[in-house]
């Protein structure tokens, strides 16, 4: 990309309340920065408090992108983001700026790094199929289709990663070629990784533990509650991976009167936690060994 390989990039990737945009803001002020999204679902409107977009003091701060410029009513993909991330590299007013690309979705970085595997067309039948299909039979019945059609894929997939499972399916229905295939074919790196100064969090488990409880209980005081009723009156498909948000299916059980909001709160921190846990994991085997790792506290 001309001379966004030789501008100076910073990426800074982590497990959620790990302390990634805090680091990001400190580094763009000092160096004269700008901060671009790389977690999948801060992203998307509506969700500001549930995906712990920064708030409009740290907006004002330094010069933010492509936070919060998806309508839930869409599934935001790796490609839209990528594509997204293109056009922001071309742009005038970020020419001279440090980059600073932070956040926990894996796959952007990959992305980033490495190139986006091509990958077909896939009709809207076929993914309107699969999507019933998930709703319907739920995500460990749908793996076991995809361990008939496409093995290779399966046995990379947890049986309850429903939104990748369907993606593997449509691919494959779509193609007749694994997307594990499909995957090896990498396209053009945004990035030199050679040149750009790469950081991964590595928080202690207990701290990071106690700031996720910490943090949904902020959550709550500040607003999720209205956030998820604006949410659901959208009246979108629970399949969108905006309703999938974490927060979102505990507190919409708390509008409903089904659960008390200290419950949701405890549901939605082990789950918080599960996930930081699954992108500890991917990172650690995921990132090679050129990652800066910041370990604290």
């Amino acid at each position: 990309m001309g001379n966004d390989l030789t501008r100076q990039i910073i990426l800074i990737a982590g497990p959620t309340a790990s302390g990634k945009s805090a680091l990001a803001l400190r580094l763009a002020e000092e160096l004269n920065g700008v901060i671009i999204n790389t977690d999948s679902m801060q992203v998307y409107a509506v969700l500001d408090q549930l995906t712990a977009r920064p708030n409009e003091a740290e907006l004002a701060r330094v010069p933010h992108y492509l936070y919060g410029h998806v309508p839930p009513s869409i599934a935001y993909s790796t490609g839209r983001w990528f594509a997204d991330v293109e056009a922001l590299l071309k742009s005038p007013e970020i020419i001279e700026k440090t980059l600073i690309f932070a956040g926990g979705t894996g796959l952007y970085f990959r992305a980033l790094l490495g190139g986006l595997s091509a990958m077909p067309n896939i009709p809207e039948e076929i993914r309107s199929h699969w999507r019933r299909q998930d709703s319907q039979l739920g995500a460990e019945k749908l793996h076991e289709f995809l361990v008939l059609k496409d093995p290779l894929a399966a046995a990379s997939l947890r049986p309850s990663d429903s939104q990748r499972i369907v993606r593997a399916l449509e691919v494959f229905d779509a193609s007749g070629r694994s997307i594990v295939e499909w995957q090896k074919e990498t396209g053009r790196a945004l990035i030199d990784a050679k040149a750009a100064r790469k950081i991964i969090i590595e928080p202690d488990r207990q701290w990071l533990g106690l700031r996720i409880a910490q943090r949904f209980e902020a959550m709550m005081k500040e607003g999720a509650l209205e956030e998820v009723k604006a949410l659901l009156s959208l009246g979108l498909s629970h399949e969108l991976p905006a309703m999938r948000a974490i927060g979102v299916r505990e507190i919409a059980e708390v509008l409903a009167g089904r659960l008390q909001a200290e419950q949701a709160a405890e549901l939605a921190t082990i789950a918080t936690r599960q996930y930081a846990k699954r992108q500890m994991t991917w990172f650690r085997n995921q990132l090679g060994d050129d990652w800066e790792k910041l370990q604290y506290p």
